[in-house]
């Protein structure tokens, strides 16, 4: 067990390996498994490049010789905040043939994030691109080198792009002409046990923790949702939401359909123009989209002159999906909706394929491995009937057992005996579905009366008005709290009037206390470095009004 974060009890490792989940199998060893089986099928394809399996292996061993020239060797951390583009796998895989360990940055983050993240992870490297939607990322290159001087400590910079007059070092110079004769000596022997990447965790407050995965446990959360989700050697699946997210890269993502022996689409940006293209172009039978993006591609589609033929799975996850919103996605794109629920500390749950409309539409999916444990649990620790709300407590065999250098807050983050407390708010059917309905901190108190904020924004996403809602509390001296809700309007339909909003969610049968008393009309809603909505922005706003 490392001192840096707690892993699995060894008998609970040794159960997981016996049953066939944990295959013994590191990533680098793994590509090249994958590669050998279709060497010359498309791996990857982004806006300017297609790289088939065998020169994914070939050009991350060659970026795994560069590296190590660079002093990167196992065990080293490695800042990867990357757009969707070819390399962000070329370089994941080049860390992995070396036994180090790439950090997941989100492309949003800046100079707050970067440097937490640089000082917790004691990162060695940072790896990053030029200019992003009109950002010089060398720009934040540049603190974050200052920041970790002043620590005492030198950070190495990789530019995916033009390096411009910086110390730093340009990917191309990685990929030098003798590195394919150099990378065979640079394979690192790693236990499957071992630290395999390092992920953000989700929350809405604060800035991230870390959350260490292993090759055995991600490596299965990768085969098994590409399973779940009916991946096969023919799927080419498109990335639509940020490749750094846990959703897109292994929930199936990028690392399900690798294992599977498909093909890894990465669209630049997720507008309809650039999506629609590429499933055109690409043959496109498998993506991946939150509620936001599942809503606005429906309505896209529904303008007509969208080919959407190949498209078999569509994959919606990362936040609640209204119901009214999920019995649209299937018909409009002529495919099945499958929805998705986890969490990149685990937990991962899918509808099945074959699950009738009902469950499909209403329901978040069930836990997608026979080793998932779940609970359902009221405010005292006590496990709920079926159907009834309560906290989701869940362990299992790709699930964390404590964040990295988090002892204080692990100790409150899980049970005594290993379960991860998740903070979300389900009920769980007869049939094991999960119904996402909140999350308990976000969980709004008015008088004593208990609103989960989700249910009231999969109402007021039904007004035609209404494009993207969030519900919150906002203090009151009376009731503790009242609910609040900030609504971003459907483009050219005008501005939905709050006395509109109340009178149909009371239309729709929505308790009277569950409906909120103030309202705010937002042009977009402000996200967290994770792209989640930011409630406390929101709730600040609300207050000043």
């Amino acid at each position: 067990m490392s001192k840096d974060w707690p892993g699995w009890p060894t008998e609970d490792a040794e159960r997981y390996q016996q049953a066939g989940w944990w295959a013994g199998e590191t990533f680098s060893a793994a590509l090249h498994r994958w590669a050998a089986r279709r060497p010359d099928h498309v791996a990857v394809v982004d806006h300017r490049r297609r790289l088939t399996y065998a020169d994914l292996v070939s050009e991350s061993e060659a970026v795994a010789a560069g590296l190590a020239a660079h002093g990167v060797g196992p065990g080293d951390r490695v800042i990867l905040q990357l757009p969707n583009v070819a390399e962000f796998l070329t370089l994941w895989f080049a860390l992995q043939h070396l036994g180090a360990v790439p950090v997941h940055a989100m492309p949003a983050h800046r100079t707050a994030e970067l440097e937490h993240l640089a000082d917790l992870a004691d990162a060695r490297a940072y790896v990053t691109t030029d200019v992003h939607q009109g950002f010089d990322h060398r720009e934040l290159a540049d603190h974050l080198v200052a920041a970790r001087a002043q620590a005492g400590r030198a950070l190495l910079v990789v530019v995916v792009g033009e390096v411009g007059d910086r110390a730093a070092t340009g990917y191309d110079q990685l990929r030098t002409a003798d590195g394919a004769d150099r990378a065979s000596g640079v394979r690192t022997e790693t236990s499957s046990r071992d630290l395999a990447l390092l992920l953000l965790s989700g929350g809405t407050t604060g800035l991230p923790k870390l959350i260490p995965r292993t090759h055995d446990d991600y490596l299965y959360n990768a085969r098994l949702s590409a399973e779940r989700c009916g991946m096969t050697p023919d799927t080419v699946f498109l990335a639509a939401l940020p490749v750094a997210f846990n959703f897109s890269w292994c929930c199936p993502g990028a690392l399900g359909t690798l294992s599977a022996g498909g093909t890894v689409v990465l669209a630049r940006d997720p507008s309809p123009d650039t999506v629609f293209d590429l499933i055109v172009a690409e043959r496109v039978t498998s993506l991946t989209l939150n509620p936001p993006l599942a809503g606005l591609f429906v309505e896209e589609i529904g303008f007509g002159g969208r080919d959407t033929s190949s498209v078999e799975v569509v994959n919606v996850g990362s936040a609640r999906l209204p119901d009214d919103v999920a019995v649209t996605v299937g018909p409009a794109f002529g495919a099945t909706l499958q929805q998705v629920y986890g969490m990149a500390e685990g937990l991962i749950c899918y509808t099945h394929l074959d699950d009738p409309e009902g469950l499909v539409t209403t329901t978040q999916g069930v836990p997608m491995s026979p080793g998932d444990e779940v609970r359902v649990v009221d405010g005292e620790g006590r496990d709920v009937a079926a159907g009834e709300p309560g906290e989701l407590l869940t362990r299992g065999p790709y699930t964390l057992r404590g964040y990295w250098r988090a002892d204080e807050h692990n100790a409150v983050a899980f049970t005594p005996d290993g379960y991860y407390r998740t903070g979300d708010l389900v009920r769980r059917l007869e049939t094991g579905h999960l119904i996402v309905v909140g999350r308990v901190k976000d969980q709004i108190n008015r008088g004593g009366e208990k609103i989960a904020p989700a249910e009231v924004e999969g109402h007021l996403v039904t007004h035609p008005q209404v494009d993207v809602a969030a519900v919150f509390g906002v203090p009151d001296p009376l009731y503790g709290e009242r609910v609040a809700a900030a609504v971003r309007p459907v483009p050219g339909q005008g501005e939905p009037d709050p006395a509109t909003l109340v009178a149909h969610l009371r239309e729709r049968g929505l308790a009277a206390y569950k409906v909120p008393e103030r309202f705010a009309v937002v042009d977009d809603m402000p996200l967290t470095a994770v792209a989640k909505i930011d409630k406390a922005a929101l709730r600040e706003r609300v207050t000043r009004q």
